[in-house]
Formats: C-alpha cells, sequence, structure tokens
C-alpha cells in the first residue's frame, strides 16, 4: 500500500471489473484524507461501476467487510459524496447510497432523517432512495420516520381472530392469520409487518422483524395469512423451545402470541 499513487489507479480500473469496495477500504483507513478526495472525484466519473465505488466503499458498515468507526462517529465526509450521487441516472448507484444511507442511521439516526426531509419529493427515484434508506428505521417503528412516509397511529383498526400454529417442526413451516377491521370507510395506508421472538443460545428471546404488506387499503376489512419457513439459512442458528410472534402494525405491536419449535 506505501504505491498509494498507482494503488488509486488500479483501483479505478479494476472496479469497472469487479468489485473494488473491499479493496478500498484498507486505504480509507491509512490515508482518510487523500482517499476520500479521490472517492469525491470518482462520484463524478462517466462510468457508473467507479461511482458506485465512491459510495459502496464508504459505507460505515459494509457487510463481510471492516468496518469504518471514523464513519460510524462522523459521517459528514460520506454525505458530501452520497449528496453527489442522490440523483444518479443508474439505478446500481442510487441504490448504494441508500443502503450508505441505512448505514448510517444505525448510529446517526437524526442526521438520516434530516437528509430524508430535505430529498423526499425531489423525484420519484430518490423518494425510493430515502424510502430504502430508512428501512432499519422503518422496521425498528421509528414513529417519526414512518410519519415521513404516511404512516399514522393504527389505532382506528382492530385486529381479532389471530391464529397461530401451537408448535411447528424444524424444516417445516409456522402459520399464522388474523383479521384487521377498522370503524372508518377504509383502512388506508397501513404497513403490516411479523416479529418473530426467536430463542437464543441463553435462553433469552431475540426479536427480528419481518414485512408482510405496506399500502393504502381501501377496503374496512381484511383478511391476513402468512407462513414463517423454519429451514437452514446462513444468517440464523435455531433452538428448541418457546418463541414469540408480534404482530405489528405501523411500527406498533398490536397482537402476541406464542408456539414451540421442535427439533
Amino acid at each position: 500500500m506505501d504505491e498509494y499513487d498507482l494503488s488509486v489507479v488500479a483501483l479505478e480500473v479494476l472496479t469497472k471489473r469487479f468489485s473494488g469496495e473491499f479493496a478500498v477500504r484498507p486505504f480509507i483507513v491509512r490515508y482518510p484524507k487523500w482517499m476520500m478526495a479521490q472517492m469525491n472525484r470518482w462520484a463524478t466519473s462517466k462510468n457508473e461501476h467507479v461511482r458506485r465505488l465512491a459510495t459502496e466503499g464508504c459505507r460505515s458498515r459494509l457487510p463481510w467487510a471492516m468496518v469504518l468507526p471514523v464513519f460510524k462517529e462522523d459521517p459528514s465526509a460520506v454525505l458530501t459524496i452520497l449528496e453527489k450521487l442522490k440523483e444518479d441516472e443508474n439505478e446500481y448507484v442510487r441504490r448504494s447510497v441508500a443502503n450508505n444511507l441505512n448505514d448510517i442511521s444505525k448510529d446517526n439516526r437524526d442526521v438520516v432523517i434530516e437528509i430524508a426531509r430535505s430529498w423526499l419529493g425531489t423525484s420519484r427515484e430518490t423518494d425510493r432512495l430515502v424510502k430504502h434508506a430508512c428501512r432499519t428505521l422503518l422496521k425498528r417503528g421509528d414513529a417519526e420516520v414512518l410519519g415521513l412516509f404516511g404512516y399514522e397511529s393504527p389505532r382506528h383498526i382492530t385486529l381479532s381472530n389471530l391464529v397461530v400454529g401451537e408448535s411447528v417442526n424444524w424444516g417445516d413451516s409456522l402459520v399464522f392469520s388474523f383479521q384487521l377491521k377498522t370503524p372508518k370507510n377504509r383502512i388506508g395506508k397501513l404497513r403490516i409487518e411479523y416479529g418473530i421472538d426467536f430463542m437464543k443460545s441463553n435462553g433469552r428471546l431475540s426479536r427480528t422483524i419481518f414485512k408482510i404488506s405496506e399500502s393504502d387499503f381501501p377496503s374496512r376489512e381484511k383478511h391476513v395469512m402468512r407462513s414463517h419457513p423454519f429451514r437452514p439459512i446462513s444468517t440464523r442458528k435455531y433452538y428448541p423451545g418457546a418463541h414469540g410472534i408480534a404482530i405489528i402494525l405501523n411500527g406498533e405491536a398490536v397482537a402476541n402470541g406464542a408456539f414451540e419449535l421442535s427439533m
């Protein structure tokens, strides 16, 4: 890495054919000012792969890559790059901008909310970018962020007839259903999610949120049925025993159930 200038040229060439966001990160750590200045220049490149490298490479929490603590603490140097690319002509680049902002939201919530307020309404494409950037905050049920996208308190909606299987065998799926109803003329804009309280190795439960649907529902009633598979995945280890399930409407848990996982 001593041949900094040669390495930067090589990264720019190689990223047009391969993914360079992992390789660039040690340079950000060792030469932060030089590298961020270079990434700002890359953000104006005619090549979409180079432009994407400018935003993907400086993500504070890029999966399977070294964390960049300096940007977890203060993302301001990253924001100048994202501002340049928020209306990029290529969806591939805009998606990276959204993922970068989503990373930032995990450590700097208020920064992302301020950006969301500023960018919303710019264009349909930018609105989609902002929605994707706020996905972690939406999953957390952040009321301020939900409000930005028109999701209000679900107090006018009644959930009834929650039916959850008492047990599920490893390799099968948990099936559950419920009914939604409102005294108003229509249910309206609703984000429907469920949380599974998974048993951990220490005997405690840890919740993961899954989306069912989100829409502006024109009817007064809606029946929902869903199945959740309990099959091997690389990101989770399962443990037998009591699990929980919660039904979440516009960020609020409105009903709960329980079931046993047998292995």
